[in-house]
């Protein structure tokens, strides 16, 4: 399903793909962020991080008929850093985003955390 906004010139169509990529940038920005995780982890294997062509695997967006969008975000954390905090800054960051970049008022953004990584500097 696309998200359509309505402008003085005419309609601009997102994709919910659009939009994930947007997400998963500004997700995998924050500190603490390794990387995204799938949100099928049978299907695509616990292990794999998602690298950055991948983003959109690790987002899923919900619009329902009123306009409101949902994000559910599934994340990889680093080990020995403060998850709350983490959601918190990727709640923030992924609000932002959208608000500058799409023009869109997320409604609700869910994170998910699927692992915890030891990463080797």
């Amino acid at each position: 399903m696309a998200f359509i906004m309505q402008s003085k010139f005419g309609d601009i169509e997102m994709t919910n793909e659009t939009i994930a990529t947007v997400v998963g940038h500004a997700t995998t920005q924050n500190y603490g962020v390794v990387g995204m995780a799938s949100k099928h982890q049978i299907r695509d294997g616990i292990q794999e991080i998602l690298k950055r062509d991948n983003y959109s695997r690790g987002v899923v967006v919900t619009t329902d008929d009123d306009g409101l969008v949902v994000v559910n975000v599934y994340i990889v954390v680093n080990y020995g850093t403060k998850i709350s905090e983490i959601c918190r800054n990727v709640q923030r960051s992924v609000k932002y985003a959208l608000e500058t970049q799409l023009g869109l008022s997320a409604n609700v953004i869910n994170v998910f955390v699927q692992d915890v990584r030891v990463v080797e500097d």
